[in-house]
């Protein structure tokens, strides 16, 4: 019984380094270009043109610069309201781009806050309480991404 015991128990032993010394190999082997490019995620957010258009809303954003900062167009056309048209110049960080949009409405320029969730290619607006003077988000952390007009990606050609 005892050298039955000894048996089994070096059985196992011989076999459990076996395992741990192929998986060793295996975890080992150099990675690839090929294989670090495919676990890189492609940039969130592209050069182009994103829009809504439905529900006589019209919201239009020509991003023309993706880099330390992002600069871009941004003109509003929702039903029943002035229409805004104006620049934009932010920064995206962990997928969601804040800055400032400075437009014309009714003969005058204002600059508020805006912000945009990047997901699954396309812009999500987000809404927050503002500070005092009703320009910029009191908590940039409590931010809600619920806008039923998300902006897609789209040819920029088609101008709205």
């Amino acid at each position: 019984m005892k050298k039955l015991t000894l048996i089994l128990f070096l059985s196992f032993l011989v076999f459990s380094c076996k395992t741990k010394e192929e998986k060793q190999t295996e975890d080992s082997s150099p990675e690839t270009a090929t294989e670090i490019a495919e676990e890189t995620p492609a940039p969130p957010l592209e050069i182009g043109c994103y829009a809504y258009d439905a529900n006589g809303h019209k919201i239009s954003f020509e991003i023309t610069d993706v880099s330390e900062m992002v600069l871009g167009n941004l003109d509003y056309a929702l039903k029943e309201k002035d229409a805004n048209t104006g620049t934009f110049a932010g920064k995206l960080q962990d997928s969601v781009l804040i800055g400032s949009y400075t437009f014309a409405s009714e003969g005058m320029e204002s600059t508020r806050e805006v912000a945009f969730l990047v997901k699954d290619g396309q812009l999500i607006e987000g809404y927050g309480e503002l500070d005092e003077t009703g320009t910029a988000f009191k908590n940039k952390n409590d931010l809600s991404f619920s806008s039923s007009m998300p902006l897609s990606k789209t040819d920029c050609d088609s101008e709205m």
